[in-house]
């Protein structure tokens, strides 16, 4: 047993499924018994009324029956119980209630019982309001410096404080500049409100200014009716605590100054009566109730701060002289007095559990056994030291920075892709022009070990691809139980997807409250995107792939896409994309390569790692584990920079369509707001032509936004093509260098470091930031490079220059014999592994070579370079703004 435990005295759990909070717990001497022993008020969100008078139960022992003195349903929920002075007439103890629209006020009697089931225990309604406006929070006092009775002060939610002379209603004020209620208190030494605003400031309101003020029913007035009813609302003081406050509390323990204790969202306030700070307290934990209660030295006040993680600390002023450990998180904690034992700790949580406890030591009466004495074994402990070291040198060999997963996860995600398309699709308002888009159906399941409680899958595919479902919210898992669900993915967007691949994720909470994450992939099959047909013998782009194996049938590994009749003698396949390209691969008969061409340099993206992945799988299935594929041909760089370029394009179209948002609309507000003062004027003086300005710059904005719509879905489409063309460079790299696993995801990384791409933060600059940072690091030459820093901030480049310049650079130092790697000595490493000069193989002696300036490496051009197409429609547009805006200067 813990030493920092808080020792139950006594508990319970209230009802099932009530819900409790701040103000609904209370302890007094509500039935006025005279014995000085207090009583435990608890109301709840469901109407319950309960009132305890606990007694010391023995280690193991239920909670006797006669311990709950009274319960009653009250129909409505119960907000704040308070117990004070509030009958008039007499000066005993009464129970006040408050509801959402109601405040009742009980007396709480006992009868004499005449058996031995005890005294019962009844309540009377004394008299009670019914309220205009929907409840907050109360606090009572005597308001006014009365004598032998309380008045009570109701905030509503929209920031009137409505004050009640016991059985009558006073008067009722707003709170100026309100906007939501906070915690409310009341500083009798003072005769003053004190609550915290939404501002996040102290404020404080005399009773006499409330008094005397501008009547609340009067608040809709004209401002000369205001004047003469009343003077105006004046804050008392105000202190700016910088965040929301949890509760307020005003003690005075002695005949001195009383104290303003404020418990914000990290820190602990204690001001003074004129609102400057005594002493505050930052907090490192999030707490959710206090109590300030009396201590034993002089000129200190004690102070329970409870927490989110069940822990209650005990301050002396600003000193932790405490710690104890709760069973659960408290919500509203007080002190009271008992029989024969003072100052015990009440706690009620969220859920209902109600507990007594005291601060203390138990003794331990557990005593280690003794260890039997034996020889020790050098040997033994020499081996055994030895394997330890041996099992931390090779945890220490790894650089990852997240932990290893777990070999049994608590839930198990798995995904299966149906082989087959839907006879059916269910493709989902796609934008697809083609006449029939498929779709393939994923089977998601779902197995739990352990009770796992909200669980919920997100099922992710990247666009232009779409799922019919991605969100789906369970039930509690119990162990050893599934939940299946069934989605179908296809192409939303008239594009070519980057990936053909899935993420299944699903968060859950295991039975501690700790969040957990267990997550798979899927792959999508090629098909969903193409369809096969005639091959085509010219094209625009070619790249050969070398292997170390004979050339395998198409009929044997693209079964799916070969025509049964044609047997084993097919070598070259045509493919079909959904938006429209096609792409054609070819084996050749005579050596051991593999030709893919096509129009588009984007497109044979997919159709090379469809490739390269069914051999990888056909001779694994023959137990063949020296099958390799290699690229001796040159990188298509120039037709990659013409992708970069068309989407810079873009990226700047975006900004000046912007621009151009931003001007015509602050000239169309200018135009409104001279029509509205000519309409305004009592001698109404002609237009000059404004209506005519507003309906054209109208025009001319909604004609820009639709622009700029089409611009972005231009965008999008020049992106998913960019990331397609990005992912055929990093295959080609990594086949043409050999490259290790880690090696390739540096360079996805430094490549594809984007999911989406905004004009905040875009593909270019982002690249050529981390490409700098590889040319400077584990790719540099000297160390002046290395010395050099870079910009911490990245923007929007002016063009394309820059970074074109870094790639062909990089591609350079990688054919000199550099390898990427992101240990700090690897630069150290670079300088004598770099040999001289080393020249790429050209694809074939026939075709065009190109060499990059300021590389040594050659790029063979394939086929025509195409020239950036231009923007004749933006260029139109532009020109016709431009004279629109010199017609409207010169009227």
């Amino acid at each position: 047993m813990s030493l920092f435990k808080a020792r139950d005295w006594w508990s319970t759990i209230l009802g099932e499924k009530e819900e409790f909070d701040q103000g609904c717990l209370c302890v007094a001497d509500v039935d006025n018994s005279g014995s000085g022993q207090d009583k435990v008020v608890v109301g709840s969100y469901k109407g319950y009324l309960r009132i305890f008078n606990p007694h010391p139960v023995k280690p193991g022992d239920e909670v006797q029956p006669e311990d709950l003195l009274l319960e009653v349903q009250l129909r409505e929920p119960i907000l704040q119980v308070e117990v004070g002075k509030f009958v008039s007439g007499t000066e005993g103890l009464h129970l006040a209630v408050l509801h959402c629209r109601k405040l009742c006020v009980y007396a709480v009697s006992a009868t004499q019982g005449n058996v031995e089931h005890g005294n019962q225990y009844q309540i009377k309604l004394m008299y009670e309001h019914n309220l205009q406006r929907t409840a907050c929070n109360m606090t009572y006092g005597p308001f006014g410096g009365v004598k032998g009775r309380d008045l009570i002060c109701i905030q509503s939610m929209d920031g009137m404080l409505m004050l009640f002379e016991q059985e009558s209603y006073a008067f009722g004020r707003f709170l100026p500049g309100f906007l939501l209620p906070g915690p409310l208190a009341y500083s009798s030494r003072t005769d003053s409100f004190i609550t915290v605003s939404s501002c996040q400031q102290v404020e404080s309101y005399k009773y006499q200014v409330l008094a005397f003020a501008t009547d609340a029913d009067e608040r809709q007035d004209t401002e000369q009716q205001k004047l003469s009813s009343g003077k105006r609302l004046v804050v008392d003081w105000i202190l700016n605590i910088g965040e929301q406050a949890l509760d307020i509390c005003v003690v005075s323990f002695n005949q001195g100054a009383s104290s303003v204790f404020v418990l914000g969202e990290r820190n602990f306030f204690c001001l003074k009566d004129n609102g400057q700070i005594r002493f505050m307290k930052k907090l490192d934990y999030s707490p959710s109730c206090f109590v300030p209660y009396c201590s034993v030295r002089e000129g200190t006040i004690n102070t329970l701060i409870a927490n989110h993680s069940k822990i209650l600390n005990v301050y002396q002023d600003v000193t932790l002289k405490w710690a104890t450990q709760l069973p659960c998180i408290p919500v509203s904690v007080k002190v009271a007095n008992f029989q024969d034992l003072k100052g015990v700790i009440v706690t009620l949580s969220d859920d209902g559990h109600l507990q007594c406890s005291y601060l203390g030591t138990d003794p331990s009466l557990f005593q280690a056994p003794k260890v039997d004495s034996r020889e020790i074994n050098y040997e033994e402990m020499d081996a055994e030291m030895k394997e330890l070291q041996k099992i931390i040198r090779e945890a220490t060999k790894t650089q990852d920075i997240l932990p290893e997963s777990e070999k049994e996860r608590d839930i198990t995600v798995t995904a299966e892709v149906s082989p087959d398309l839907d006879e059916e699709s269910q493709a989902i308002d796609s934008e697809v022009k083609a006449g029939t888009v498929p779709s393939v159906t994923v089977k998601i399941t779902i197995q739990s070990r352990v009770t796992a409680r909200k669980p919920s899958l997100a099922v992710c595919v990247q666009a232009p691809l779409a799922v019919t479902c991605d969100q789906f919210v369970f039930d509690d898992l119990e162990p050893d139980s599934s939940e299946t669900v069934v989605v179908s993915v296809f192409l939303k967007e008239n594009c070519s997807p980057p990936e053909l691949e899935g993420t299944c994720m699903v968060s859950y909470n295991i039975p501690t409250g700790i969040p957990r994450v267990s997550q798979c992939s899927f792959s999508l099959p090629l098909k969903l995107v193409c369809f096969p047909v005639q091959p085509s013998k010219a094209a625009n782009h070619k790249l050969t792939i070398d292997t170390n194996k004979p050339p395998i049938s198409f009929a044997t590994i693209f079964p799916d896409f070969v025509d049964p009749s044609e047997g084993d003698q097919a070598n070259a396949l045509g493919f079909q994309f959904l938006s429209g390209s096609k792409a054609t691969l070819l084996a050749s008969k005579t050596s051991q390569r593999y030709r893919i061409q096509s129009d588009q340099l984007e497109d044979l993206w997919l159709v090379m790692k469809e490739l390269i992945y069914r051999l990888e799988e056909h001779f694994k299935k023959q137990n063949c584990k020296d099958f390799a594929c290699t690229f001796s041909g040159s990188i298509p760089l120039q037709e990659y920079f013409e992708l970069i370029d068309q989407h810079f394009e873009l990226r700047l179209n975006a900004e000046k369509y912007q621009e151009l948002l931003s001007e015509r609309a602050v000239q169309f507000r200018a135009i409104e707001r001279r029509l509205l003062t000519r309409f305004k004027d009592k001698t109404p003086a002609p237009l000059q032509h404004l209506d005519t300005l507003l309906e054209g710059t109208f025009r001319e904005v909604i004609a820009l936004a639709d622009a700029a719509e089409e611009n972005q879905a231009n965008m999008f489409q020049a992106f998913a093509k960019l990331k397609s063309a990005t992912h055929l460079v990093i295959m080609l790299i990594s086949l043409w260098q050999k490259l290790s696993t880690d090696q390739v995801a540096i360079l996805e990384a430094t490549f594809l470091p984007l999911a989406e791409d905004t004009q905040e933060l875009g593909w270019e600059e982002t690249v050529d930031a981390a490409v700098s940072y590889l040319l400077r690091t584990c790719l540099s030459k000297s160390s002046k490079e290395q010395a050099l820093t870079l910009s911490s901030q990245l923007s929007m480049p002016k063009d394309t220059s820059r970074l074109k310049k870094n790639i062909t650079l990089f591609c350079d130092r990688l054919a000199k014999g550099g390898r990427l790697s992101l240990s700090t000595d690897s630069a150290t490493q670079q300088a004598a592994v770099m040999p001289g000069g080393c020249a790429t193989i050209p694809e074939s002696d026939l075709e065009e070579r190109t060499v990059v300036p300021g590389s040594t490496a050659m790029f063979a051009s394939h086929g025509q370079t195409t020239k950036q197409k231009s923007k004749p429609e933006f260029l139109a547009t532009v020109y016709r703004i431009q004279c629109t805006e010199m017609v409207f200067r010169f009227v």
